[in-house]
């Protein structure tokens, strides 16, 4: 399948207004989209009789009293009723939830891990997500979980959406299609996608085979961080996120929902695609964001400036100032700064950061922490620079240099994040990070003025 070519039997909206190969730019912006003429009502939300005998249906992401509101009005073939029948229990061993502590692993450490690569089975979005990490608890909607997902099979006429979480997607290998009720989502390695909770869709393989990570967030939807002194520019801005036109399948054939609810599976067997919105309209949808347009800021005199500068995205908690999550990114970059030790430095933190490199070399680790490989530095655990790159850092030539070939990215959240059974005992841990910083010297020199 190309980039821009449709499923078999799929309808796709034209010549939507301020649209770009099928998306329409902004963020939290109020869309309207009608892949069939005359299918969304103006001026109102339910008309007594839709156009083309559709049925209007709205989805909630917040509470409606919650300010401002975030819902989407849908006119759709079949109510979402018609596509929920009795649930049966499903087991996805290796899709994990929190509260969750496997006996026997420990969580405590500075740990690293290689790619993680496919098995020989075929993976779909569902049987191919492996947790890494859980946080928090989805039964008080706070926290989240770590994935990595391994898709080699699209999913064939089946479809999911997840009732805990909204999805944050980072490809690093191969593309992927996110066909969803509100239209169509392509992503490829250096962009991502933020599927809201709540919302059903089904995953195809473009190019396989398909490796990246996700964020599993279990609180407040994800959200661009307050600028502050920065101003109104710079880091990610609106217009560069992409939300897709209204796109719609009417399909009579066995199909199965499943659905992840407070850390269970269950599913579904219906008659028809749900995927079967011909119009809509609201502020609740599904985007992608090119991360080659994030636009970082940083020291042009000294010092290194913390890491939540760079951050792309934040879901926030009831503590001001306190992240949920923050999604935080490592891209090509001028270092400009006057002595200054450039790197990051040695630090302990009280938030969990959870590291994954998309490409290239990330600078404070120049060895071993490879693209598609992760590593986790949790709360108050001290980590910084191995020897290599402290001793290039502290002994360089500050000049101006371009960090380039390089995209890492951290999910940090103020809750300790726990290894799953998979992390612990299956996925290839890197056994000798810990002795990355053996080697650093003892190098104090009482002599008054010595450096």
């Amino acid at each position: 399948m190309t980039k821009h070519e449709l499923p078999e039997g799929m309808v796709r909206a034209t010549g939507t207004t301020g649209t770009h190969e099928g998306y329409m730019p902004g963020f939290g912006n109020d869309f309207e989209t009608e892949a069939l003429p005359g299918a969304l009502p103006q001026g109102m939300n339910s008309p007594q009789k839709c156009n083309y005998g559709l049925y209007g249906e709205q989805l909630s992401g917040t509470a409606f009293t919650a300010h401002p509101p975030e819902r989407t009005w849908t006119y759709r073939i079949r109510p979402s009723v018609k596509h929920s029948t009795r649930y049966t229990r499903i087991e996805l061993p290796y899709w994990k939830t929190a509260p969750h502590t496997p006996e026997g692993v420990t969580s405590l450490g500075q740990y690293r891990w290689d790619p993680v690569e496919p098995t020989g089975d075929d993976l779909t979005w569902l049987s191919g997500m492996r947790t890494m990490t859980t946080a928090g608890d989805v039964n008080t909607q706070v926290g989240m979980a770590a994935h990595v997902y391994l898709v080699t099979a699209s999913m064939e006429d089946s479809y999911f959406y997840s009732a805990d979480s909204e999805l944050l997607v980072v490809p690093q290998q191969g593309r992927l299609r996110f066909a969803t009720e509100l239209g169509i989502i392509d992503v490829e390695p250096q962009e991502i996608a933020i599927i809201p909770r709540g919302l059903v869709y089904r995953v195809e393989v473009l190019e396989g085979p398909c490796r990246g990570f996700v964020c599993e967030n279990y609180g407040q939807k994800f959200e661009l961080p307050a600028r502050g002194p920065i101003g109104a520019n710079a880091l990610a801005n609106p217009r560069d996120f992409k939300a897709p036109v209204a796109a719609f399948e009417d399909r009579e054939v066995p199909s199965t929902l499943t659905i992840k609810w407070c850390g269970e599976f269950h599913e579904t067997k219906i008659a028809q695609s749900p995927l079967d919105v011909v119009a809509w309209h609201g502020n609740y949808a599904p985007y992608k964001y090119d991360l080659k347009t994030y636009c970082p800021v940083g020291a042009i005199l000294f010092d290194h400036p913390d890491p939540s500068i760079f951050t792309v995205l934040t879901a926030p908690s009831g503590v001001p100032g306190t992240a949920n999550i923050d999604f935080v990114l490592f891209r090509d970059r001028w270092m400009v700064a006057e002595d200054t030790f450039r790197p990051p430095w040695y630090h302990k933190n009280i938030m969990s950061e959870l590291m994954g490199n998309i490409h290239g070399q990330y600078d404070a680790k120049p060895q071993g922490f490879v693209p598609g490989g992760m590593s986790l530095h949790n709360m108050m655990l001290p980590h910084g620079p191995d020897k290599q790159a402290f001793e290039g850092a502290s002994n360089a030539n500050l000049g101006p240099v371009k960090l380039e070939n390089t995209m890492s990215f951290m999910f940090e959240t103020r809750f300790p994040q726990r290894l799953t059974e998979f992390a612990g005992r299956e996925a290839p841990l890197q056994d000798d990070y810990i002795d990355c910083w053996d080697s650093l010297e003892k190098k104090f020199d009482g002599t008054p003025g010595r450096k």
